[in-house]
């Protein structure tokens, strides 16, 4: 498994709720290449609850989504936009009960509508959360003018993103 090298870290005003390592509020999400998977490990804390020691709903929402842009970021070496998500939840996340990890990867393609699997799990390995989203990917062209976006690259991999650009600067 290689970790997953943030290209907009260290760029100014980025400030993402999912995955943006200096937000305070954040979810300060991590993620991981395994294979044809994106995965990520997250800890959550007490402040995220809906109902007691209950992780908010809403929150294992953000976490699925965010996952899933981070299928089209690495896989696809782009960006886009969540166009819908289908939700599934089928047991209670606690609050308490250690780390969850998080697993995604691309069901099918269409041009650029990309339909992307995603579960969440709770330290037991149980599935406790499941979605379905549907992104928008953008042309390489729109993600570079318009989010700033020169590749994603995992530790390791040469300094020179898949589209031939230089990744953003760190």
């Amino acid at each position: 498994m290689k970790k997953i090298l943030n290209p907009w870290e260290g760029v100014e005003g980025y400030f993402c709720f999912g995955c943006a390592p200096q937000n305070p509020s954040g979810l300060k999400m991590d993620f991981y290449e395994d294979g044809d998977e994106i995965v990520s490990y997250w800890q959550p804390e007490e402040k995220y609850q809906g109902w007691l020691h209950t992780l908010h709903g809403g929150i294992q929402a953000v976490l699925l989504d965010e996952i899933c842009g981070w299928v089209i970021i690495r896989k696809l070496q782009t960006t886009g936009v969540t166009s819908k998500m289908e939700t599934r939840y089928l047991k209670p996340v606690s609050t308490q009960g250690g780390r969850l990890m998080l697993r995604a990867s691309i069901r099918e393609q269409k041009r650029n509508i990309v339909i992307i699997d995603a579960a969440l799990y709770n330290e037991a390995g149980e599935c406790c959360t499941q979605a379905v989203c549907t992104y928008f990917a953008f042309s390489k062209e729109k993600a570079r003018q318009e989010m700033h976006f020169h590749g994603c690259l995992a530790e390791g991999e040469p300094e020179v993103a898949a589209d031939g650009e230089p990744p953003l600067s760190k």
